[in-house]
């Protein structure tokens, strides 16, 4: 891995916080596959390397940020413990480095979290002092508050899902890996929440692959990063109703926004019927599960809603956790 360009110092993360993440995650994190499929190639017209994310610990980019952030815990906060809120991949992420880390941990959720996503979490916290789930109502609450207020209670720390250095440079090892697979790429495409994963994606990228243009994917009911980019300025909505439940944040982070303005090419939406398709593409054709937030970047690339045909083009497939009869219900149409 070669230093961060000069251009990127002023963002909140480098290149170098990247390289620091995948050391501190050697040995911890899984060193998800990278899958091809003919099928997918000929229907975009691009060579597409799908980067598995749903094969990673706790099945999803999000443990990297998270374990990266709590391994850099000192003593002090290590005995007070981690809060963090949550729809469920960062809960569980937050929940498993937590017990891994030997910390307490109390994780903010709403209450209509994917059943699996909430089971998870609880399960990781087994046997761990002073850990709990905390549920709150995504439409009328405010999770940010929520967990402000029980940190400043209890004395434990805060690692949002998103918007923090430590976290966005550890989902950063998932393009930093990718990439050192399979070579230089013309094109990343990414899903967006609160801009954890592209901001460190995009990063890492352009550090490994110059030239390489980054391409972001909201769900088109939630496209507040699409609409920050166009106004210059983050841009605040309601919660958006989508089967995407990991990308209904409501606004960029002041970290990422940054980041993503600077590094970022250009943000699109697909459906959420697009999304189904996608999941199904998976399950047919590459045999795996994926969420609907992990199809975000490979819908907009199998539908053709990005033109990148002649390109070599990675797909960050972000996670899959995904309740069983929810899953089996989209697909079968209901």
């Amino acid at each position: 891995m070669t230093a961060a360009p000069a251009r990127l110092a002023a963002l909140a993360i480098t290149f170098d916080n990247v390289t620091a993440a995948a050391h501190r995650l050697h040995g911890i994190a899984h060193r998800t596959p990278v899958l091809r499929s003919a099928t997918a190639d000929a229907r975009s017209g691009a060579r597409l390397f799908f980067k598995c994310e749903n094969f990673q610990r706790m099945g999803a980019f999000k443990f990297r940020g998270a374990y990266n952030a709590l391994a850099q815990f000192t003593q002090e906060q290590r005995r007070g413990g981690v809060i963090a809120f949550s729809s469920g991949n960062h809960a569980q992420a937050i929940a498993l480095s937590a017990r891994l880390l030997a910390m307490p941990s109390v994780i903010v959720m709403p209450h209509d979290s994917p059943a699996a996503k909430l089971a998870a979490t609880r399960e990781y916290q087994q046997g761990q002092r002073d850990s709990e789930v905390v549920l709150y109502d995504r439409y009328t609450q405010d999770r940010e508050a929520i967990g402000h207020q029980l940190a400043a209670e209890r004395g434990m720390t805060l690692i949002p899902p998103y918007d923090h250095p430590h976290v966005m440079a550890g989902q950063g090892t998932a393009a930093a890996e990718l990439i050192e697979g399979v070579g230089a790429l013309d094109s990343l495409v990414v899903c967006v929440g609160g801009g954890g994963l592209i901001a460190g994606c995009a990063v890492a990228a352009h550090a490994l692959s110059p030239g390489i243009a980054v391409h972001g994917v909201e769900p088109e009911a939630g496209n507040d990063t699409q609409q920050s980019l166009a106004a210059g300025r983050i841009v605040h909505i309601d919660t958006p109703h989508t089967i995407a439940d990991g990308a209904q944040t409501q606004h960029s982070g002041t970290l990422t926004f940054p980041v993503i303005q600077r590094l970022v090419a250009s943000i699109v939406t697909v459906s959420d019927a697009q999304l189904v398709g996608a999941m199904r593409f998976f399950a047919e054709r590459l045999k795996i599960v994926v969420e609907p937030t992990g199809c975000l970047a490979a819908a907009a690339v199998l539908d053709g809603v990005l033109p990148l045909r002649g390109q070599r083009v990675g797909v960050i497939v972000s996670g899959g956790n995904v309740d069983m009869a929810r899953y089996a219900a989209l697909l079968a149409g209901a």
